[in-house]
This record gives C-alpha cells, sequence and structure tokens, in this order.
C-alpha cells in the first residue's frame, strides 16, 4: 500500500479533530493587522481577530503560503517515502495554488497531485476530507486524486450574510453588489460559483434566509454517502435555526467555524451549508 500524506491549507477551516483523524498536514496563511502578522490559526483565533478588526482603522490583509513553505514540506514527505496530495484554496482567490505548482516544479517529480479546489472554507474541506476517507480506504493516490476531481465541481454552498461590508473592503466583491447588502432588513445568500464568491439572491429577513437555503438544499439534493458542513461565523440568529431544519431533515453533517483568513473577508454574522450536490 502506498504511503499517501494529504497537505492543504489553513482556509479549509477544518475542526482539529478531523485533521487529527485524518493525519492532514495545514499549511497556514498569514494574517496582518495593527502592523502585527500572525499564522492562520496558530497565533491567532477568530474570536482574537474579530476583537482587533473592531479597535482598527486598518482593514487586516493576508498572506498567502509561498513557494519556499511548499518546497519544505513537500522534500520532508518525499524523503519518507510518501505520495502527496495537496489541495488549496481556489486560484481565483489565492496565490496558494501557484506557489504548490511552483515548488513542484522545482522538485521535478510526478508524486505530488495538487488540486486547485476552486472552493474555500467549508467546500475545500470537503474535498480534503474526501481525499482523507479515501485514503484510509487504502486508495491509491492517483484514484485519491481521481476521487476529490469527481465531486469537486459538485460541491455547493448557500451562505446567510448579515452584511457584505467585509467582502467589499477586501476586493471580493464589487461595491455595487455590496451597496444591496446594507439595504434595511435584507439579506444576502451568497455561493462560491467558479471559483469566486457569488450572489445567488436577496430575500428581506432571517426566517426567509434560512427558508431559502432549506429549499437550495432539497432542489439540490444531497449525494448520497457524502457529508454535509454548517459554516458559520458569529451566527447568533441563523445557526440554530439552520442546525434545527438539517437535523430534521437527516442530513449528516458537521459544525465549523470559518478561520481568520477567511473570517477577514467574511466579517460577522455568516452561516450556511457547504454540500455535494446529486449528480
Amino acid at each position: 500500500m502506498e504511503k499517501i500524506k494529504i497537505i492543504t491549507d489553513s482556509t479549509a477551516d477544518l475542526p482539529s479533530d478531523i485533521i487529527d483523524k485524518y493525519d492532514i498536514d495545514v499549511l497556514p496563511l498569514m494574517v496582518n493587522i495593527s502592523g502585527k502578522s500572525y499564522l492562520d490559526g496558530i497565533e491567532i483565533n477568530l474570536k482574537s481577530l474579530l476583537d482587533k478588526m473592531s479597535h482598527s482603522e486598518e482593514f487586516p490583509t493576508t498572506s498567502q503560503v509561498n513557494p519556499k513553505k511548499f518546497l519544505d514540506s513537500y522534500q520532508k514527505y518525499l524523503d519518507e517515502g510518501y505520495k502527496i496530495i495537496s489541495i488549496h484554496i481556489s486560484s481565483k482567490m489565492s496565490g496558494v495554488y501557484q506557489s504548490a505548482c511552483i515548488a513542484k516544479g522545482m522538485l521535478e517529480t510526478e508524486d505530488i497531485h495538487i488540486i486547485d479546489s476552486r472552493n474555500v472554507t467549508a467546500g475545500l474541506g470537503l474535498l480534503v476530507l474526501k481525499a482523507g476517507m479515501l485514503r484510509n480506504e487504502g486508495k491509491s493516490a492517483a484514484e485519491i486524486n481521481e476521487g476529490v476531481m469527481k465531486i469537486l465541481p459538485h460541491v455547493k454552498s448557500a451562505l446567510v450574510f448579515d452584511s457584505l461590508e467585509n467582502l467589499v473592503l477586501g476586493g471580493r466583491l464589487p461595491k455595487t453588489v455590496g451597496k444591496v447588502g446594507n439595504m434595511l432588513g435584507i439579506k444576502l445568500i451568497m455561493e462560491v460559483g467558479g471559483g469566486e464568491i457569488k450572489l445567488l439572491d436577496k430575500v428581506r429577513g432571517n426566517k426567509r434566509a434560512v427558508k431559502y437555503v432549506t429549499k437550495y438544499l432539497d432542489k439540490m439534493g444531497i449525494s448520497s454517502g457524502e457529508i454535509s458542513v454548517l459554516l458559520h461565523v458569529d451566527s447568533t440568529e441563523t445557526l440554530p435555526v439552520l442546525r434545527g431544519n438539517l437535523s430534521e431533515g437527516n442530513i449528516d453533517f458537521f459544525e465549523c467555524e470559518v478561520g481568520c483568513v477567511v473570517g477577514v473577508h467574511a466579517g460577522p454574522g455568516v452561516c450556511g451549508v457547504f454540500f455535494v450536490e446529486n449528480f
């Protein structure tokens, strides 16, 4: 059986128990705020970040994992006889994927499979989890790569945002879309599609927002045997209702909180579901 190492970056936002269970190596991005830099999930957590953001006039920035970090990580595992599955944040959102490809090119090996998830946070996390499950089933590196690529285009999401201010400030959305989110009582339903954050719909009020997400799940369907993720950032209104709806629908899911890098752009009051659609 092949020795296989799964590597991702900190934007996968996977809970520590899953990271430990599947022995996943997580390379952290950097969060920069008030003149200081922090390793995502290691030197700063979401609660601390949100507190710093509330007391800072400067909007935080984030920095990708550089090629040297990938080179060191890849070389370590190759020297130990591993083949590598490396899955990362959408190349349209960050240069992490390009850094990984540069490192692989320097090593001139075919024992590294690098995957552009075309997703972020729990969408990326679902693909990493799939890789871990396939590895534990005894699949080869080539089979794991094929299995991840098979479900990759079918990872869907529906996320309720209280505000789009951070997405606009961080350059993830145009100001014209952000203005809609500032209208009184309007909830924006967003998705990750084609590797980018996109607007699904807009509704008035939290009840309609939760109803929209629930109906969206019913419409798309969830692929048999696949796990879903209930993702949230400091959500007190949407989270408990959506959690109840998923439980009542007998949907197999786990919860996770957005990490710091994604949290910079999401801001507080976000909640939604990532899942693999029927295909």
